[in-house]
């Protein structure tokens, strides 16, 4: 049993002796719902069950508490919101320039593969340094390689486009 103590639970929620209000409505640890009592005897019931009393629902009137496993309320809150964060597609950019080696470029398409499995996006970007700008065409076929390289994996979502020093293609998984 976890008693709470001080200014409120992570979720803001209200446990155990934080609940401060005269009558609650109570729901067992079943699902079953207990009636209105004060939270004095929901309290004592809780500790009886070896749980805590957590309110669910300040705002009702009266309020709502369940007595429940807080701690393991908690956890399944932060796995079930973790997993939640996992499954978010994210922005991956791979950085060129257009006289990167062979070999080079090929641990950099395996890298923008492995992203496009996991369901990434991939922004490939080649960037311009002093003179290179002038070879403009060099970078587009490079683009235009690791493009082919990845096509059974990958679908253009912004086509390659020129934007000062670099030229930037985003590649979206199929």
């Amino acid at each position: 049993m976890e008693i709470n103590k001080g200014t409120g639970a992570a979720g803001g929620q209200r446990v155990n002796e934080m609940i401060r209000i005269a009558q609650v409505r109570v729901i067992s640890d079943e699902g079953e719902q207990l009636g209105v009592m004060s939270s004095s005897e929901a309290l004592s019931r809780a500790k009886a069950a070896g749980l805590d009393l957590v309110e669910v629902a300040p705002g009702a009137k009266p309020p709502v508490c369940r007595i429940m496993d807080y701690g393991k309320y908690k956890y399944q809150q932060k796995k079930r919101i973790s997993k939640q964060q996992a499954n978010k597609p994210q922005l991956k950019e791979l950085r060129l320039r257009p006289k990167t080696g062979d070999h080079d470029i090929q641990v950099k398409v395996n890298k923008a593969r492995e992203f496009l499995v996991k369901k990434d996006k991939v922004l490939l970007s080649i960037l311009f340094k002093g003179r290179e700008i002038a070879h403009i065409s060099e970078g587009e076929k490079l683009l235009e390689t690791i493009i082919v390289q990845l096509d059974d994996v990958a679908k253009i979502e912004s086509p390659p486009k020129q934007m000062g020093k670099k030229i930037l293609c985003t590649l979206s998984p199929k």
